[in-house]
C-alpha cells in the first residue's frame, strides 16, 4: 500500500512559507527595508511600479555581501542574525527568521546585486520562481540592490487577491512612513511610478514626525521610565484625533508593532479626552529589555508577547496619563488678563464669602447639584466632593481657564470669555461634568468600596477560562465589592456587587471585568469599569441645558477647571471649550 505521507518539495514549501511572509507588495517592501536596516544602511531608496506588482526595487549603502553569502541568503532558514537558541531571547535585529528572501524569490523574478567593502566587484544573482538562473559579477558601489519583478507571476490565485495599483501603492507608502519614523537618523526615499513621493534626511524625531504625519499639527512630548520599560515620543492634542488607528505609531525596541496590550494602554490613557470611536495621533517608542519581550510570535513580527504584560500596560498608561493630565495644548498664562484686573475691585480669595453671604463653593455646589451622593455609598460619611483647597485668585490666575476674562453667557448654556488673542466658548455642562467626575473618582478610590448584597443572587454560567479567572482573582474581586460563590461545575452565584454598580447589567459587568482581569490585571480592569460608571453618574449629577450663572459662579467654575486633570475634555471625551482666534473673526467681517 503506498504511503500517504510525503515530504513536500522545496519549491512548494517555499510557496507555502511565502503565503505567511508575502501577503502583498507592502509585505515584500517591509522585509527588504528591514534587511537594509539590519545591514547598517544609512541611505535607503525604495522604488515601485504598478503598485509593486511589476517592480519593487530597494537599494541601500549597507555593508553588502560576498558572492558566497549572497547565494546562502537565498536558502531557507539562512541568516546572519542569530546563531543558537540563546539568541532568540535577545533579538536586537528586525529580521532573524531567514525566511524572507527565499519566500519572496519563490513567487517572483528576483535580481540580487551586492558588494561588500574591500571587494573589487559585486555579485549579481537572478532567480525565477525560486530557481537560480544565473550568477555573475557586476560593478556597483558597496551595498545591496534587490529588484522583485512580476510578483505572484507563478501563483495567479494570489495575484487576483491584490487590490488596485493605487491601493497597493498606498500600503507601501504607509510602510515607508512607519520605517522612516522609526529611524529619524537615516535618509529614506520613496518613488512610485517614477515620481518621488518623499525623501527625508536625518533630523530629530519631532522633525521627522512633522514632515510625515503631523503637518501643521502641534506635537507634545511624552517621556518616562519604570522598572519595566522606558517610554518616549510625541502626541497631538485630542482635537487632532482620527476615526481609525492609522495615526497611532507604536514601536518596541525600534520595531513597529500593532499589539493589543500597547494599544489598550494608549486608549485607556486617552479615554478621558477622546470621544468613543476616535483614536489619537501619536508616535510612541518603548524600550524594553530584549529578554522581556518575545517578537518571535508570527512571521510578520507585528505581534509581540510580554513576559510581564500587566507591568508594561500599567507603565504605558501611567506615563501617558501624566503627560495628558497637564493638558499641554492649553495655553498657560503667568498672570490674569489685564481686563480681569480692571473690571472693578480686586477679586476676593476663593474661600471668602460672596454677595448674599454665599461662598464660591456653595455657589458652585448649587450649580452642579449633588444627587450623586445617594448613588455612591462608602463606609465613611459622604465627603464634600466639591470641596476645594484654600487657593487665592492670584494663585489660580496662572491657569488657562482662570486667566480668561469673563464676558457672560449665551443661551444660559455656554460661557463666553476672552483671552489675549481669542474668543473662548465654554460648554458649562461639560465643564461641570469633568469637575464632578474627578471629584467622584478621587473620593470613591480614597475609601474602601462599599458592597451591596443582592436580594436574589444572580446565577452565572461561566466559561472554563472565566471560572479559572474567578478562582485566581477571588480576593481581588472581593476587595472590589464582588462576591462570587462556586455553585458547582462552571456555575457561580453573584451575591453582592459594588454599590455604585447595583443598578447596572450585573452579569455583563462581571463578564467584562473577568475579561479585563485575564488580559490586563485587577487594577486596570476595574478602572475601566469604574470610569464608565462614574462618567455616567457625573453626567446625570450636574444640571443640564440652560442654567443661568452669575459672575462669581462662573469664576468659581473656571478656577475649579484649572485644578482638574484633563480639564479641556468631559469624561466622555467631548471638548469643554473652543477658541475662535481674533484673526478668524476679522476675516469673517472682512477686516483682513
Amino acid at each position: 500500500m503506498p504511503s500517504r505521507i510525503r515530504i513536500l518539495s522545496e519549491s512548494l514549501a517555499n510557496k507555502i512559507a511565502a503565503g505567511e511572509v508575502v501577503e502583498r507588495p507592502a509585505s515584500v517592501a517591509k522585509e527588504l527595508v528591514e534587511n537594509a536596516l539590519d545591514a547598517g544602511a544609512t541611505d535607503i531608496r525604495l522604488e515601485i511600479s504598478s503598485g509593486g506588482r511589476r517592480l519593487i526595487r530597494i537599494s541601500d549603502n549597507g555593508h553588502g555581501m560576498s558572492g558566497e553569502d549572497a547565494l546562502l541568503a537565498l536558502e531557507r532558514h539562512a541568516t546572519s542574525k542569530i546563531k543558537d537558541d540563546h539568541d532568540l531571547d535577545a533579538i536586537a535585529t528586525l529580521g532573524f527568521r531567514g525566511e524572507a528572501l527565499p519566500s519572496i524569490a519563490s513567487v517572483s523574478r528576483l535580481l540580487l546585486k551586492s558588494r561588500e567593502a574591500g571587494a573589487l566587484e559585486g555579485t549579481e544573482i537572478y532567480l525565477e520562481g525560486g530557481v537560480v538562473r544565473s550568477v555573475s559579477a557586476c560593478g556597483m558601489a558597496v551595498g545591496t540592490e534587490l529588484s522583485v519583478e512580476h510578483l505572484f507571476f507563478n501563483t495567479p490565485a494570489r495575484l487576483k487577491f491584490l487590490r488596485s495599483s493605487e491601493t497597493e501603492a498606498a500600503h507601501v507608502g504607509d510602510l515607508m512612513v512607519r520605517m522612516a519614523i522609526a529611524r529619524p537618523d537615516l535618509t529614506f526615499s520613496y518613488v512610485n511610478d517614477g515620481r518621488e513621493i518623499f525623501k527625508v534626511i536625518p533630523g530629530t524625531r519631532e522633525q521627522r514626525l512633522q514632515r510625515l504625519i503631523a503637518k501643521d499639527t502641534p506635537l507634545f512630548p511624552v517621556e518616562g521610565a519604570t522598572a519595566a520599560l522606558s517610554v518616549s515620543g510625541f502626541f497631538a492634542a485630542p482635537a487632532a484625533g482620527r476615526s481609525t488607528t492609522a495615526a497611532m505609531f507604536t514601536y518596541i525596541n525600534g520595531r513597529f508593532v500593532r499589539d493589543k496590550v500597547v494599544q489598550h494602554a494608549v486608549m485607556q490613557a486617552f479615554r478621558p479626552v477622546l470621544e468613543r470611536g476616535r483614536y489619537p495621533l501619536l508616535a510612541l517608542f518603548l524600550d524594553i529589555p530584549t529578554a522581556e519581550v518575545d517578537v518571535n510570535v508570527h512571521p510578520t513580527k507585528h505581534e509581540v508577547r510580554f513576559r510581564r504584560q500587566s507591568q508594561v500596560h500599567d507603565a504605558i498608561q501611567d506615563i501617558l496619563s501624566e503627560a495628558l493630565s497637564r493638558s499641554p495644548w492649553l495655553k498657560k498664562s503667568s498672570e490674569p488678563v489685564s481686563s480681569r484686573a480692571s473690571s472693578g475691585a480686586p477679586l476676593p480669595p476663593l474661600q471668602a464669602p460672596l454677595a448674599g453671604r454665599e461662598g464660591v463653593q456653595q455657589a458652585l455646589d448649587r450649580f452642579m447639584a449633588a444627587p450623586e451622593r445617594s448613588a455612591v455609598r462608602i463606609h465613611e460619611s459622604p465627603p464634600d466632593y466639591a470641596k476645594p483647597a484654600v487657593v487665592s485668585w492670584q494663585e489660580q490666575g496662572t491657569g488657562y481657564f482662570s486667566s480668561l476674562s469673563v464676558i457672560g453667557q449665551f443661551q444660559a448654556a455656554y460661557i463666553l470669555c476672552q483671552s489675549e488673542t481669542a474668543l473662548v466658548i465654554i460648554d458649562q455642562h461639560a465643564a461641570a461634568e469633568r469637575i464632578r467626575f474627578q471629584q467622584l473618582r478621587e473620593s470613591f478610590l480614597a475609601r474602601r468600596v462599599d458592597s451591596q448584597r443582592l436580594l436574589l443572587p444572580d446565577t452565572l454560567e461561566l466559561s472554563f477560562a472565566e471560572a479559572d479567572t474567578v478562582r485566581r482573582y477571588h480576593e481581588q474581586l472581593q476587595a472590589l465589592g464582588f462576591e462570587l460563590e462556586h455553585f458547582g461545575g462552571q456555575t457561580f452565584m453573584l451575591s453582592a456587587v459594588p454599590s455604585i454598580a447595583a443598578e447596572t447589567d450585573r452579569a455583563r459587568l462581571v463578564r467584562d471585568l473577568l475579561e479585563g482581569l485575564t488580559s490586563l490585571g485587577a487594577s486596570n480592569a476595574f478602572d475601566t469599569v469604574l470610569d464608565d460608571l462614574l462618567s455616567r453618574i457625573a453626567c446625570h449629577s450636574v444640571i443640564r441645558g440652560a442654567h443661568s450663572l452669575n459672575r462669581q459662579q462662573i469664576e468659581a467654575l473656571l478656577c475649579q477647571m484649572d485644578r482638574t486633570d484633563f480639564a479641556a475634555y468631559c469624561p466622555h471625551g467631548r471638548p469643554v471649550s473652543q477658541e475662535l482666534p481674533r484673526h478668524d473673526l476679522e476675516r469673517m467681517f472682512k477686516r483682513t
